[in-house]
């Protein structure tokens, strides 16, 4: 093999490679918060754990989450969260090797695929994705779900075996997976690979896919939960499609501009200023070349893929469902320059400077979120001193700016006190309730004497109460 004519030909792919083991360096140090401490990818200790979470949890049907929390179960010190963390950036990594595979498969030009590539495994709208614990269901459902597309364009007599089965695997590790079912073929009819007959048929099937799965969660035991933030309301979709809209098409630093306490315009404006012109090249300078049945296709896939997002809740992680989508446009906008390249060229370079240099701000701010849940934790392990079985934790309502998984209130970033168990190699305590009071100037008065309540009433064994970072344990 003629190495200095591959990388010419996939320095693309060859940038990926070299960066992915950077990248994991970076991430190892993040630590969990939120609700990595409540889903189904913390250690679990059930003996069979098939029993408790395979089949249906909550408002969820994962058993990939499932599997990662059982195995991180079995050393939780080891493994968690740096197993978590593996299984991201690999995920990360396949996943990108598969959008370049779909940029091929899709005819786009050398330069457009390794373009595009290099941008979705850089853009700042990934690092919500890869910063998170609990988001290998996220990674691993988009990249079966190109995996789907790419066994439905294969024309052979088991497209029809191989496209449901891709679909349904994505659909296991995350519940959007099952928008490739609709994906394929309309992707499919605007790049030429079927015609309208082909598309109708199989748009059915993909109905008929989609029905078999909501006919299998109803016939599953289970207990649902819906939780609040999941209702879906006009103003709430107005704000997920305004969000969707400023994490997919534009790229800056979103510490910098958006979380309060680390405003920093100066800085926010020049990540906008190095990235908005490879932007601009792309999406709006060439406009007119996106007046044509493969852009129209690919952007109704793209408001298919994150749609369920947007009618429920959208975050900053949520945008990477939608990426797949993103890179079919860069890649199509490139193309569209043929050989003048210059532009396109001549932006990218601030464009990959800049981006880098908010992934890195982004991963570090991860890191010393995860820093304070770890030292609330400790102090909390400290201050009560001896081992106990049942903790109540009263919480002062905190109202300092929190921003995605980046920058996490200190309440959250302690897990509203599961990080203590972590701390206690999951020795103690066995139960932790918690409950939350307003911010007022009698609020400690009122924490304490719910300590004091709690503790007569023998319902804990002693109680923690949070203030922003600070902890106060209350014993008998």
């Amino acid at each position: 093999m003629n190495i200095p004519k591959a990388l010419k030909e996939y320095w693309g792919v060859a940038a990926i490679l070299l960066l992915t083991p950077l990248l994991l360096y970076a991430v190892l140090p993040i630590l969990p918060t939120h609700d990595d401490w409540a889903g189904t990818t913390k250690p679990d200790f059930t003996d069979f754990f098939i029993k408790e979470h395979f089949f249906f949890y909550g408002y969820h049907w994962r058993p990939f989450d499932t599997w990662i929390g059982y195995i991180a179960g079995r050393n939780p010190q080891l493994l968690y969260p740096t197993f978590n963390h593996i299984l991201v950036v690999v995920g990360h990594l396949l996943c990108s090797l598969c959008v370049y595979r779909l940029l091929g498969v899709l005819r786009f030009g050398q330069t457009a695929c390794n373009i595009a590539t290099l941008c979705f495994f850089v853009v700042p709208a990934t690092m919500a994705t890869v910063t998170a614990i609990d988001s290998q269901n996220q990674v691993y459902a988009l990249t079966f779900g190109i995996l789907s597309f790419l066994s439905y364009i294969r024309q052979n007599r088991y497209k029809y075996l191989t496209w449901p089965v891709m679909v349904f695997i994505a659909t296991l590790c995350k519940e959007n997976g099952l928008m490739w079912a609709l994906i394929s073929p309309v992707l499919a009819f605007g790049f030429d690979f079927i015609d309208k007959k082909t598309l109708k048929r199989d748009l059915l099937i993909g109905i008929a896919v989609m029905a078999f799965y909501f006919f299998a969660i109803t016939i599953l035991p289970k207990d649902i939960i819906i939780h609040p933030e999941y209702e879906p309301g006009m103003d709430k979709i107005v704000k997920n499609v305004m969000k969707f809209l400023m994490t997919t098409f534009f790229t800056f630093d979103y510490i910098y501009l958006l979380h309060q306490p680390s405003q920093n315009l100066l800085l926010a404006s020049i990540s906008i200023l190095l990235t908005l012109p490879f932007l601009y090249t792309l999406f709006f300078r060439p406009w007119r070349h996106f007046l044509h049945k493969k852009v129209i296709c690919t952007v109704l896939c793209l408001v298919i893929a994150v749609g369920p997002h947007l009618l429920t809740i959208f975050s900053m992680m949520h945008t990477y469902a939608g990426l797949g989508m993103i890179a079919i446009l860069t890649a199509y906008s490139i193309d569209s320059y043929k050989q003048r390249l210059k532009p396109v060229i001549i932006t990218l370079l601030p464009f990959l400077v800049a981006a880098i240099a908010i992934d890195c701000h982004l991963i570090d701010a991860s890191v010393q979120s995860g820093l304070v849940g770890k030292q609330m934790a400790q102090e909390a392990v400290r201050k009560t001193g001896k081992p106990v079985d049942n903790v109540m934790v009263v919480i002062i309502e905190d109202d300092y700016p929190k921003l995605s998984s980046f920058c996490v209130i200190p309440c959250e970033a302690f897990g509203w006190g599961w990080a203590s168990r972590y701390e206690t190699n999951y020795k103690w305590p066995e139960n932790i309730q918690d409950t939350t009071i307003a911010r007022t100037p009698r609020a400690m008065s009122e924490a304490q004497s719910i300590s004091w309540r709690v503790l007569q009433g023998k319902q804990a064994d002693c109680v923690w109460i949070v203030d922003h970072k600070k902890i106060y344990v209350v014993k008998e």
